[in-house]
């Protein structure tokens, strides 16, 4: 079995999955394979990877249950199986050479990892300003009033253990909201969780399904939840888990 499954959302990817999966063929050394949730059998990036070559590539496609950035993740976390499970963005040529250090983390004894673009050596560029303040002081709150380890709290780019998988509940149900979700209940039951520096450029290529007002009073709740776990004491017991 394979050390990592890297899941891969994608909406009209084109040949930039090429990009990505060349990258992470060339600077991954973990065993993993590739699972890329797709919502419609005419997405364009079906049509790059039939032509792809992908070598001793593992690559599986997944026919999203539910449509959108959240169905693919959950569609994906359902087929996984490996002990470390990253959820990595489709127009990301540019981070593969840290992977392998996200999972020498979780199998140190982290459950979560988190690519932080706000710490030394991480940065964030080319984003829209309301995008920009809106990430940015959320991490920045999160951190310092509600004393999460992390600074970069809303990056749905992240390294989860099976045990995160398989144990937490999941009960957001748009976008990239899970990766918040899983923090912060990950959080409360004080599991480890830690960060490293990794770098981001806002997309030149294909359709962001970033949608900030959409998503926010979904983002907000579990803003709120972290804030109840440190200021309201909340315990481990009042965290979903999954029946088995």
């Amino acid at each position: 079995m394979n050390a990592l499954d890297i899941i891969i959302p994608v909406y009209n990817e084109g040949g930039k999955i090429v990009e990505v999966l060349e990258a992470l063929r060339h600077a991954v050394k973990t065993p993993f394979r590739v699972l890329i949730g797709y919502d419609h059998s005419n997405d364009t990036t079906l049509e790059a990877l039939r032509s792809y070559e992908s070598g001793s590539l593992e690559i599986t496609l997944i026919k999203n249950r539910r449509r959108g950035a959240h169905g693919a993740v959950l569609t994906a976390f359902e087929v996984s199986t490996a002990p470390a499970v990253l959820v990595f963005p489709a127009d990301d040529t540019f981070n593969a050479g840290i992977v392998d250090s996200l999972v020498e983390r979780l199998q140190g004894g982290c459950d979560i990892v988190v690519p932080s673009r706000f710490i030394p050596g991480g940065r964030m560029e080319g984003a829209p300003w309301f995008k920009t303040v809106l990430v940015r002081a959320a991490s920045f709150t999160l951190y310092h009033g509600a004393r999460l380890p992390v600074h970069d709290a809303t990056n749905g780019f992240r390294l989860f253990s099976r045990r995160v998988i398989d144990s937490v509940k999941i009960e957001s149900s748009l976008g990239f909201t899970f990766s918040l979700e899983l923090m912060v209940k990950c959080h409360r039951l004080g599991w480890n969780i830690e960060e490293v520096p990794a770098s981001w450029f806002e997309r030149t290529s294909g359709q962001s399904r970033f949608r900030a007002l959409k998503w926010l009073p979904a983002y907000l709740r579990w803003y709120a939840y972290a804030f109840a776990t440190t200021y309201l004491r909340r315990g481990p017991e009042t965290v979903f888990i999954k029946s088995h």
